[in-house]
């Protein structure tokens, strides 16, 4: 180390710790400001309110083909899934209008983020004082690789490549194989003086990030943003495009997977949706287009609720013919029956009612 001056390492630490936090949103997230308690350690309400068993009970969670949206600027693609929504409250049903209200336990399941997206959502989510950027992440090969500008004085390139793989209790793993500075390969900092990158970055600040050694480890649960996910990850691996996410060892077949309508389907339990409350939950959100995915927004659940076409099962549960966000006619959301129309019989019904 006595060939590098200090203002350097400084600078490769600040580079280094940028990296990291970049990196912690692989799967397209921004940190929630404030985490959900994980299930096991929620409140007991008072006796007086409590919640029956059936309602206690965890929803079962099945979809397939959902190209979930995070805001304007990122996307999650669910090949498919299956899990357990649950409730963090005891005293709280799980809603749709309070992400914070439950977690995702996925027991099995593929997710996909594209790699662009990725870069897409740092760059437009950044504040205008940040640090680090025109950050751009590509594939190489089965790595990553990921440029930024660091702003220290005069701008700076960095580039950061690394492997990724899951750990044994669920994290995901980055192990930084290069770190470059002005196009510079830093090799001797990584090896060659017996300098790991855990002696240059310190993470002890940063909620959901661990230095040891040349890794950074992420923990998912506390990175990710309501609706918590809970899982065990078995595999993380670049699959160009995009990262793949894989749940408890699920089977990958894309021609078989890609066979299955596009779909969300919730049962059992308990769960709160606009100002409706559903016992025994039996919801299903069905794709009403022929596209590869169901573009559904679930902060804007209700406009596309709004917008379908809602069936009732022999058994009482709900089936919800739902259209994309770029298929709804935004002037349906306002239509409604009135007191007027109830008064008056010979009025027809509205154009978006089957008649037999």
């Amino acid at each position: 180390m006595g060939a590098v001056t200090r203002p350097y390492v400084v600078l490769l630490a600040t580079a280094a710790t940028f990296g990291a936090l970049c990196l912690g949103w692989l799967l397209g997230h921004s940190r929630s400001k404030t985490s959900a308690p994980a299930p096991s350690s929620v409140a007991e309400a008072p006796a007086s309110s409590a919640p029956s068993a059936d309602d206690l009970n965890p929803t079962l969670v099945d979809a397939h083909n959902l190209m979930l949206r995070k805001g304007p600027n990122f996307r999650i693609y669910v090949r498919w899934i299956r899990g357990q929504m649950v409730r963090t409250r005891r005293q709280v049903n799980p809603s749709f209008d309070d992400p914070d209200s439950f977690v995702l336990q996925i027991q099995k399941g593929v997710i996909h983020a594209n790699i662009g997206d990725i870069s897409n959502y740092l760059n437009a989510s950044s504040p205008p004082n940040a640090p680090l950027k025109n950050i751009s992440i590509q594939p190489d090969g089965d790595q990553l690789k990921l440029h930024g500008t660091v702003h220290k004085i005069l701008p700076l390139p960095i580039e950061l490549v690394g492997q990724l793989s899951p750990t044994a209790d669920g994290r995901i793993q980055f192990h930084v194989t290069k770190l470059n500075v002005l196009k510079v390969p830093l090799k001797g900092l990584l090896g060659g003086f017996h300098v790991e990158l855990s002696d240059l970055v310190h993470a002890s600040n940063i909620p959901g990030v661990q230095i040891a050694g040349n890794d950074i480890i992420f923990d998912t649960q506390k990175l990710l943003p309501p609706p918590h996910i809970h899982g065990q990850l078995t595999s993380v691996r670049v699959s160009v495009p995009d990262i793949e996410v894989i749940y408890g060892n699920a089977p990958n077949d894309e021609t078989r997977l890609a066979k299955w309508h596009n779909f969300l389907q919730l049962s059992g339990g308990t769960l709160d949706f606009g100002k409706l409350t559903m016992h025994d939950v039996d919801l299903t959100m069905i794709d009403a287009s022929q596209d590869p995915w169901f573009d559904l927004d679930l902060v804007n659940y209700q406009a596309q609720l709004v917008n379908g076409y809602t069936h009732m099962t022999a058994k009482a549960g709900l089936e919800i013919f739902m259209p994309d966000l770029d298929e709804q006619a935004p002037k349906k959301a306002s239509e409604s029956i009135t007191l007027e129309w109830l008064q008056n019989r010979n009025r027809s019904l509205p154009p978006d009612i089957p008649v037999k």
